[in-house]
C-alpha cells in the first residue's frame, strides 16, 4: 500500500511503501517528547516529495538515527539510520501519515531510555 504524508506546513511531503503491521512508542528522552508512532521501512520504500534539503537533521547519543524535521512548523515526520546489518532504514512517524487510521494497528512499546 502506498501512502502520503508531511509536516504540519507540508514543506516536507513524502510517499512510503508497505504495510503498517505494528508501530512503536519509544520512551527515550526525544521520542517521549515527540509523541511520534514509528513505522520501520527499508529507506528505499520512503520517497521524499519535496525536496531533502528543505529537512533539518538532529542527532544525539549515540548518533544512530538521523531525526529528520521540519525548520519551519517543528514536526518530525520520518528518521533515517542503519540498522545492525547495515540496511538502510526509515523510521516514519505515523501520526504524519494522511488519512491512517491510529487505531487500526496496535502500539509496541520499546525502553529506548535503557538502551
Amino acid at each position: 500500500m502506498k501512502y502520503r504524508g508531511s509536516c504540519h506546513c507540508g514543506k516536507i511531503a513524502f510517499e512510503v511503501v508497505g504495510e503498517v503491521i505494528e508501530a512503536m512508542s519509544c520512551n527515550c528522552s526525544i521520542c517521549l517528547r515527540k509523541g511520534s508512532l514509528l513505522w520501520f521501512v527499508p529507506r528505499d520504500k520512503l520517497i521524499l516529495i519535496t525536496p531533502e534539503q528543505d529537512a533539518s537533521t538532529y542527532m544525539f547519543n549515540k548518533h544512530i538515527l538521523k531525526h529528520r524535521f521540519c525548520p519551519n512548523c517543528g514536526i518530525h515526520p520520518f528518521g533515517e539510520f542503519s540498522d545492525p546489518t547495515g540496511n538502510e532504514m526509515a523510521a516514519v512517524n505515523i501520526r504524519c501519515l494522511e488519512d491512517f487510521d491510529l487505531s487500526s494497528v496496535p502500539v509496541k512499546l520499546f525502553d529506548g531510555r535503557s538502551a
